[in-house]
């Protein structure tokens, strides 16, 4: 077996069998999964714990489920590596968001595991996977623990309930988490590519934070002026009908030309709260949407191009671009994008990719 996918929407038991069934490998090396919220998360974790004794496992709860070129709801995915992609692997738990010992703990597993210290492992051939409580707010504190300790490259998505924003689950070692993340570190055998794909250009409007309270994400003001009034002006609306614009016109950190995007989630009187971190003194640019079908499908040839072969993919793709493509009824058209690539995804409250960002899609490719 090299790479497998695999989806249910059975129930449990039952699910878990179906997703044995459709491996055919008993022993893979990896299993990643992404459940609905439908599913008990402490029975799930434990169940697929023990149908794959000997795999490596990580997973979360989701808000859409990604498998075989289609985007579902209420399932359970998986993704199944064999020993012929993957050379080692393993999983640890920071069981506690906010402690930096239980972020050194799970990089102190990661040496003993591999044995070798992080720092010293070649960055094309490992890479890491980060999968977090949704609902914590601490992936920018995690991201950025991660990136003190190592060079690798991190990529993974926030945990979903299926948009009740209740309580998001993480799974590992027959358990499921809260407040928590699971990180993953694989050693890969013929390497990997990351691409990062948002369907926004700039407008050329810029909005520079100069109060914020960066712990509630909650922008106070943009341009010395009250944040929901300064956003609504750039994009041509009076105050009260700003929020009608935040799905298609969110706000970007530019680096290089390239926009990481930070997604307004709603007003707070004449503030605006946001999805994503926003520091005081960043200069953001006003974004204006673009095609997401065409978008994700030009990024995926060139990736294609470039690696000569992709055996498979995992998609961490924010629930803001699939609620607009379930909107416009184009779900089917965005799966047919991994058409003949063995993938599995999930719709995130939230990427991870060289920090915390919003309506991206941030893909691991397998060579």
């Amino acid at each position: 077996m090299s790479i497998a996918t695999a989806y249910s929407t059975k129930p449990l038991p039952d699910a878990v069998n179906d997703l044995r069934h459709q491996c055919g490998d008993p022993n893979p090396r990896v299993v990643i999964f992404f459940a609905s919220s439908k599913y008990e998360p402490a029975a799930l974790s434990r169940q697929m714990q023990e149908t794959f004794p000997k795999s490596c496992i990580a997973g979360c709860s989701t808000a859409g489920e990604i498998a075989g070129g289609r985007m579902l709801t209420g399932s359970v995915v998986a993704m199944f590596l064999g020993s012929d992609v993957v050379e080692n692997a393993a999983s640890a738990i920071v069981a506690d968001l906010g402690s930096e010992a239980c972020v050194q703990e799970a990089f102190s597993e990661f040496q003993r595991h591999f044995g070798s210290p992080v720092p010293s492992m070649d960055i094309h051939k490992h890479v890491g996977l980060v999968l977090v409580d949704g609902l914590s707010r601490s992936e920018e504190w995690l991201m950025e623990q991660i990136g003190i300790r190592s060079d690798l490259f991190f990529i993974g998505g926030s945990a979903g309930d299926d948009l009740k924003f209740q309580k998001t689950h993480v799974f590992a070692t027959g358990n499921a988490y809260t407040g928590a993340a699971v990180l993953t570190l694989l050693k890969l055998k013929s390497g990997f590519e990351i691409a990062k794909t948002q369907s926004f250009k700039s407008t050329g409007k810029r909005l520079v934070a100069t109060r914020v309270d960066e712990a509630l994400r909650k922008v106070e003001q943009f341009d010395n002026r009250p944040a929901l009034e300064a956003y609504a002006q750039a994009v041509g609306v009076p105050p009260a009908q700003a929020a009608a614009k935040f799905l298609r016109h969110p706000v970007g950190l530019i680096v290089n030309g390239e926009p990481f995007v930070r997604s307004p989630q709603r007003p707070d009187g004449q503030s605006i709260r946001f999805y994503c971190e926003i520091k005081q003194g960043m200069e953001l640019e006003v974004l204006e949407g673009t095609d997401i079908i065409a978008d994700t499908a030009r990024t995926i040839e060139a990736k294609k191009t470039a690696m000569g072969h992709v055996s498979g993919l995992i998609d961490f793709q924010c629930i803001l671009r699939t609620i607009e493509l379930r909107k416009a009824k184009r779900c089917d058209q965005y799966g047919a994008v991994f058409s003949g690539i063995p993938s599995v995804g999930f719709s995130t409250y939230g990427e991870q990719y060289l920090g915390h960002i919003n309506q991206t899609s941030t893909i691991l490719l397998f060579r």
